[in-house]
């Protein structure tokens, strides 16, 4: 991997209406913090999969930043809330309380007030609905601290964040930054194929079809659109085994990790 031209070659929660500041803001200083694993990309580029397998491998607590949006999207559906209605979703936000928890079979569940919503949180519709509200400056401006906080948590060694402006936003000054990607054909299929898996009905067709407007959404909007972070290690997962993913980003996590530990 190389600078922006590399190719394929657990938490706690709180509230999400505690806001963290705007947009670019950095967490706490990086000598007093953990050490932060900036994953960024698309939809279907397998950041989220990746991002789970590299923290359980490094020891790593796991921060999926899209679930935290996701669950916003179904908060605001459940209660009438339109996705761009900003003063009712600033009305929402302070009272919703957003964490992670283990699950059972491995990995984690997200709660939404107490209830585990892992699954309703990963229907299309939801899917779209966490573009959009993630476009809202004042839902971004509320969970942007709720972030830095779950990765930065006490008892730490470091913290695996994916997303889509983890580099660019949320931590500007991570350790490491990764952009996962790969070919839209690509991306759809995986989708399609964890669909069908859950049971949901889909077509390929419309789920390519669905995929095109989130990227649409997700890099035009005013608001962190998505983008490589300039100092992004960019990588294409088209052809690569997961595994393989993986292991490139694990032996890049640990070459610098090795470097921060050098004395000066």
């Amino acid at each position: 991997m190389t600078k922006r031209t590399a190719s394929g070659g657990g938490a706690g929660g709180g509230s999400a209406g505690a806001s963290g500041g705007h947009g670019g803001a950095a967490g706490p200083p990086i000598s007093r913090r953990p050490f932060i694993v900036a994953i960024d990309g698309p939809a279907g580029a397998g950041k989220s999969t990746a991002a789970r397998r590299l923290a359980g491998r490094l020891g790593f607590a796991m921060v999926d930043t899209g679930a935290i949006y996701r669950a916003v999207a179904l908060a605001a559906t459940r209660a009438g809330v339109a996705f761009d209605d900003d003063a009712r979703l600033g009305d929402l936000l302070p009272g919703l309380a957003i964490r992670f928890e283990p699950a059972p079979g491995g990995g984690q569940c997200v709660l939404l007030d107490g209830e585990d919503v892992s699954a309703e949180i990963r229907t299309a519709p939801i899917s779209l609905g966490a573009s959009a509200v993630s476009a809202r400056p004042v839902v971004r401006a509320a969970l942007l601290g709720l972030q830095q906080r779950l990765a930065t948590a006490a008892g730490h060694r470091g913290a695996v964040l994916e997303g889509r402006d983890i580099g660019t936003v949320v931590f500007p000054d991570a350790d490491v930054k990764f952009f996962l990607t790969a070919t839209p054909e690509v991306r759809a299929r995986r989708r399609h194929d964890e669909l069908v898996a859950k049971g949901q009905p889909s077509t390929l067709a419309q789920v390519l079809a669905d995929q095109q407007k989130r990227d649409r959404d997700d890099s035009e909007r005013a608001v962190a659109p998505l983008r490589p972070a300039d100092d992004a290690l960019l990588v294409d997962t088209s052809g690569l085994p997961l595994d393989g993913v993986v292991e490139a980003l694990a032996d890049e996590v640990r070459a610098r990790l090795a470097a921060r530990a050098q004395p000066g």
